[in-house]
């Protein structure tokens, strides 16, 4: 082999490592460190709209608890795979019920509503076990969540990640 094929050789070589390396790293970051999901409904409207595309911290509750407020990607409790966004409202040991448009925990309005609407129909009481969260989406109206799924709370272990900023098609960061 001539010192041209052998230069041309090393180069692909050198090429498929950087190709390699840059893949693994790729995956290892999209499966231990951050999500991407794109938003296929409605229900978190207006903060988080269809079709944005999201990026999800999944190490974020690795060394913190989740907040009262904290949208978040998590597996439905139901079916054990299907992904929902959600913000959290209630949180373990507390108990929740709706009542003419507002929503209550431990008796007390929920402050801040983090949307304005205001819900249609009353709820509750629920009352969230240890070590989980009920959820809600922003578009109390039209959201599938914690106030009419079978089980009705979401476990630490089943949370993905929070959702911390949209990317496309309008960056910004969720709140």
């Amino acid at each position: 082999m001539n010192e041209k094929n052998r230069k041309f050789l090393t180069e692909i070589l050198d090429i498929t490592k950087i190709f390699f390396t840059a893949l693994a790293i790729a995956i290892t970051v999209n499966t231990c460190l951050i999500a991407n999901a794109s938003v296929p409904t409605g229900s978190m409207e207006t903060t988080v709209m269809t079709g944005d595309r999201i990026i999800i911290n999944r190490l974020s509750y690795k060394f913190d608890s989740p907040k009262r407020g904290d949208i978040v990607s998590f597996i439905l409790p139901d079916d054990g795979t299907s992904q929902y966004l959600k913000r959290i409202i209630g949180l373990p040991g507390e108990t929740l019920k709706g009542k003419d448009g507002v929503v209550y925990i431990d008796g007390a309005p929920l402050d801040p509503d983090y949307t304005d609407q205001v819900i249609n129909e009353d709820f509750g009481p629920f009352t969230v076990p240890d070590g989980c969260y009920f959820m809600m989406g922003d578009n109390r109206n039209n959201s599938w969540d914690s106030r009419f799924w079978k089980n009705k709370y979401v476990s630490l272990d089943a949370i993905i990640g929070k959702a911390e900023f949209c990317y496309f098609p309008h960056p910004r960061i969720l709140e």
